[in-house]
C-alpha cells in the first residue's frame, strides 16, 4: 500500500509540475543568475574565479532551493490534502519523505546536472568537479530534508516565505561548510573524504529523522 501511495503522489506532483512548468524553471534560472553575477563582480581573473567556484556554486544551489521551500506543503494545506494525508492508513512520515524526494528531484537535481556547465563559467578545474558533484549529491538531499521540517513548522502560517528562509539558513550552514569545504580541500591537494563522509552520515540521519519530525510538525501546525 505504501508504494501505491507513493506512486500516486509522484504522479500527482508531476502533473502539477507540468501545469506550472514556468515556476519550475525559476530555481535553475536563479542559480544561473547568481553564478553570472558572481563572475561579473569578481572580474576576469581566472585564478580568482577558480578559487571561489566551489563555494559560489554551492551557495547558488542552496539559495535556489530556498525559492520553492515555502511551497513544499503549502498547496496541500490550502486544498485540504494534508488532512487527507493524516487520515490515510499510510504513515504520514512516508508521504513526507516521498514529497521531499520529489522536491529535490524537480528543483535541485536539474541544478546538479547543470553544474558542469556552470563550473565552466567560473573556470572550475576539472579535477575538482568530481568532488563538487559528489558533495552536491550528498548535501542537497540533506538540505531538502532539513527544509521539509522547517516548511512543516510554518505550513499553518500565511506569507511565511521570509520566515522559512530565516529558519532554514542557520540549519543549512553546516551542510554548506562541509560541502564547499570538501571542494576547497581538493583544491589544496588535501583529502576531501572526511567532509564527504560527514555529509553522508548527515544524509542517513536526515532520511531517518527528518520525515518523522516533519510529520509531527504538520500535525501540530494543522491541529
Amino acid at each position: 500500500m505504501i508504494w501505491q501511495a507513493a506512486r500516486a503522489l509522484v504522479v500527482r506532483d508531476l502533473r502539477l509540475l507540468w501545469r506550472r512548468r514556468g515556476d519550475a524553471l525559476q530555481p535553475a534560472l536563479f542559480a544561473v543568475l547568481v553564478v553570472v553575477l558572481f563572475a561579473l563582480a569578481m572580474g576576469t581573473d581566472k585564478a580568482r574565479l577558480a578559487s571561489a567556484a566551489g563555494a559560489v556554486l554551492w551557495l547558488a544551489v542552496l539559495l535556489a532551493g530556498l525559492l520553492s521551500l515555502d511551497s513544499l506543503f503549502r498547496g496541500d494545506a490550502e486544498d485540504g490534502s494534508l488532512e487527507q494525508w493524516m487520515l490515510s492508513p499510510v504513515p504520514l512520515s512516508w508521504l513526507v519523505l516521498v514529497r521531499t524526494a520529489m522536491h529535490w528531484a524537480t528543483t535541485t537535481l536539474p541544478l546538479i546536472v547543470a553544474t558542469p556547465l556552470l563550473g565552466e563559467l567560473l573556470y572550475l578545474p576539472h579535477e575538482q568537479m568530481r568532488v563538487l558533484l559528489l558533495s552536491l549529491a550528498l548535501g542537497t538531499p540533506l538540505l531538502s530534508l532539513v527544509g521539509a521540517v522547517v516548511a512543516a513548522l510554518t505550513v499553518g502560517m500565511r506569507r511565511s516565505g521570509i520566515l522559512v528562509a530565516l529558519l532554514a539558513l542557520p540549519l543549512y550552514v553546516p551542510v554548506l561548510v562541509f560541502g564547499a569545504g570538501s571542494v576547497a580541500a581538493a583544491a589544496q591537494g588535501l583529502d576531501p573524504t572526511g567532509a564527504l563522509l560527514l555529509l553522508g552520515a548527515g544524509l542517513v540521519l536526515g532520511v531517518v529523522l527528518a520525515p518523522l519530525a516533519a510529520a509531527a510538525a504538520i500535525r501540530i501546525a494543522t491541529s
